[in-house]
């Protein structure tokens, strides 16, 4: 997102994005808990700073160019009502957070066809997280988009802290002893965070971090070119 400051609507619009990265995954989390029966029906949907916002995903955010939200733990989605059911809350956040991207770039691939046309085919992700040079709507809109996209397939990402990994693990029966030892060192132990941070920082010019959105999210928006 820094890497941005140099066009500060794209800037702007990348912060925005995050923010409500944050709380739309934050909604579609427990609506979908309590829509397949794993939550109470008197949990709150707002976003809640201390339950949603991981401050190790903020800084990657901003260093990065996309971040993460708070971690979802599998101990947190019980499995007794089915693995299906505990594997639909943790796609929930990432799914409604593409989805919303990619119709805000549709919007822009309608709304302004001959400048996408271009963008959308020659730009990466990481290219866009990093502030592409367009009239303020444009580069409003299209920042927005790419920041929900980016927001929702980072957390596909199956390592811990990401909701991936609740992912990979209800789509096993039996998770054994590879993801026990996965669940100490990348959560407990903090090395996924650390890994994700490093992917961030490093190197500086385009970060790792970047690379790995720009080879999933290459398809998201060629498909609007």
């Amino acid at each position: 997102m820094l890497f941005a400051l140099g066009e500060p609507v794209a800037f702007v619009a990348l912060l925005l994005a995050f923010l409500f990265g944050l709380a739309l995954r934050a909604i579609a989390i427990r609506f979908t808990a309590r829509a397949v029966g794993l939550a109470e029906r008197r949990i709150s949907w707002r976003l809640t700073p201390r339950e949603d916002i991981d401050p190790f995903g903020a800084v990657a955010a901003a260093v990065g160019g996309m971040g993460w939200g708070k971690q979802l733990t599998v101990d947190e989605v019980p499995r007794y009502r089915g693995r299906g059911r505990a594997a639909a809350v943790f796609i929930a956040g990432p799914v409604a957070c593409i989805l919303a991207g990619e119709l805000l770039i549709a919007i822009y691939a309608l709304v302004f066809p001959d400048t996408a046309a271009f963008v959308l085919a020659e730009a990466g992700l990481g290219d866009i997280l990093r502030g592409v040079a367009l009239p303020a709507a444009q580069q409003f809109l299209l920042s927005f988009g790419v920041g929900l996209l980016a927001f929702g397939l980072l957390a596909l990402i199956p390592i811990p802290p990401l909701d991936g990994f609740g992912i990979m693990w209800n789509a096993l029966r039996r998770p054994g002893a590879s993801m026990a030892w996965m669940r100490l060192w990348f959560e407990d132990k903090n090395i996924g965070v650390l890994l994700l941070l490093i992917f961030a920082f490093f190197p500086t010019g385009y970060p790792l971090l970047n690379m790995v959105l720009d080879f999933l999210g290459v398809l998201f928006l060629r498909v609007w070119a």
